[in-house]
């Protein structure tokens, strides 16, 4: 009965020609390929924890008085989230571990999301026909910033508390549309009662639901266009040389889902991060010292650092100056991300479709160009704690910040110099292997036409 129920089954729903076809999946064989993996499974990590997180945090900025098991903050005056995010860490089971795990889950998301995508760019897999895909890579890339720091801000202690401050005068810094925007988001002005509330909709609820759809967007095209790979023996544009996805890959992948789990495990309980409690609540009127944010906006914190404090009037308008280190590079970064397929496609002639990768040695141009923008963006991440260089070197704020806006403009172009003449080197040394169609390879996949 059971043979003739699945037979059935599979006569009109073709199972067995899918599962097949699933299970013969080519997957390249290249550690680089596991950047995407990484992300995913610590995006898994995050929804999960975050479950946990949602049965105990209370979005709201009711004023309360704490009486939890944190002897110092006891009697204090604070808001409910703030609250509930010390019950979270001190009286709630394997609660601190969940927010630690969570917290760490989230850095290295976007760490992986940041590396895959250096991955991508250096080696030309976003090149026809996949565009596409890149440009919803550089979205979910956005999405995760976005969802990073909204969930920074939820719990309303100090340290979170100046980082809404500044993004409240990012917003209103927006020309013509400033203040409305500034409203719309926080509801009123700054301290706002709602924007707990709001980003917390936001934070569990608006984005990842974007982010999961935009994840199976992004696989699902690749499943379609079929991978890449590197240039080798039997690798042509025709091909995919790798190993099946059963059972070889997929032995592998969940190896390296319990692989990155453990990793979080370990940082969740052993290392300390965002340790609330010693902040203390949000007042508006105070401003923690040395204070930090997360990585993936510490580009944005040292670019407001190293910019003069200039404001310019237009029309009758005066220009703030949080706009250019606030909105305006910002603005150009993700611009170029989402435009760099059809720059270079315009400025190389490249039209033919692409399914081998290049060597980044022999790309000179676009592997010096990548070099510099990673090291512009690393000195603006640096730039982000020159209070804390400047305190741990014994040396004045001034020149730090000056030696900041030397380094902003000048190592970025010796890097990519650099670069350039490291990758002539390398590829005079070493030719790009020439690939012959008559090549075998040991497992291959038809890519489409």
């Amino acid at each position: 009965m059971i043979s003739a129920a699945s037979r059935w089954i599979d006569d009109r729903l073709g199972a067995s020609r899918f599962a097949r076809t699933t299970l013969n999946k080519i997957f390249p064989d290249h550690w680089s390929y596991l950047l995407g993996e990484f992300a995913l499974y610590c995006f898994v990590i995050l929804l999960l924890t975050g479950v946990f997180l949602t049965f105990f945090f209370e979005a709201s900025t009711e004023k309360v008085v704490y009486e939890g098991g944190y002897a110092p903050l006891q009697g204090v005056t604070m808001t409910a989230a703030y609250r509930s995010t010390l019950e979270l860490s001190f009286d709630v089971r394997a609660g601190l571990v969940m927010r630690q795990i969570h917290h760490w889950a989230a850095l290295l998301f976007l760490a992986s999301i940041v590396a895959h995508l250096c991955r991508i760019f250096f080696t030309g897999a976003f090149r026809r026909p996949r565009e596409l895909n890149w440009m919803v890579g550089v979205t979910l890339l956005l999405l995760a910033v976005a969802n990073g720091f909204t969930g920074y801000s939820l719990p309303d202690d100090l340290l979170s508390g100046t980082g809404l401050r500044i993004f409240y005068s990012i917003f209103l810094a927006v020309p013509v549309i400033g203040t409305w925007l500034t409203f719309l988001i926080f509801g009123g002005e700054f301290p706002a009662h709602d924007i707990i509330s709001r980003l917390y909709i936001i934070h569990v609820l608006l984005v990842p639901a974007a982010i999961v759809g935009l994840l199976v967007a992004h696989m699902g095209i690749m499943w379609r266009q079929k991978h890449t790979h590197f240039p080798g023996p039997g690798r042509t544009e025709r091909n995919v040389s790798g190993i099946r996805l059963w059972p070889t890959y997929a032995t592998k992948t969940l190896g390296v889902f319990a692989l990155v789990t453990a990793v979080l495990a370990a940082l969740g309980g052993l290392v300390q991060i965002n340790p609330v409690w010693l902040y203390g609540p949000f007042e508006p009127a105070d401003v923690t010292t040395a204070a930090q944010p997360d990585w993936y906006v510490g580009w944005m914190e040292g670019a407001l650092r190293l910019f003069p404090p200039w404001d310019f009037t237009v029309f009758g308008y005066t220009v703030s100056e949080v706009l250019i280190p606030g909105v305006v590079v910002p603005g150009i970064t993700f611009a170029l991300l989402y435009a760099w397929p059809f720059l270079e496609r315009r400025f190389t002639g490249e039209r033919e479709e692409h399914h081998l990768l290049d060597r980044p040695r022999d790309r000179p141009v676009r592997t010096a160009i990548g070099v510099g923008v990673v090291t512009f963006y690393g000195v603006l991440l640096l730039a982000g704690g020159d209070d804390i260089i400047a305190e741990k070197l014994g040396l004045g704020i001034i020149p730090v910040v000056w030696t900041f806006r030397v380094l902003l403009f000048v190592l970025p172009v010796l890097m990519a110099a650099f670069a350039w003449k490291l990758c002539r080197d390398l590829a005079a040394d070493d030719p790009a292997p020439e690939v012959e169609d008559d090549e075998v390879t040991l497992v291959e996949e038809p890519a489409p036409a």
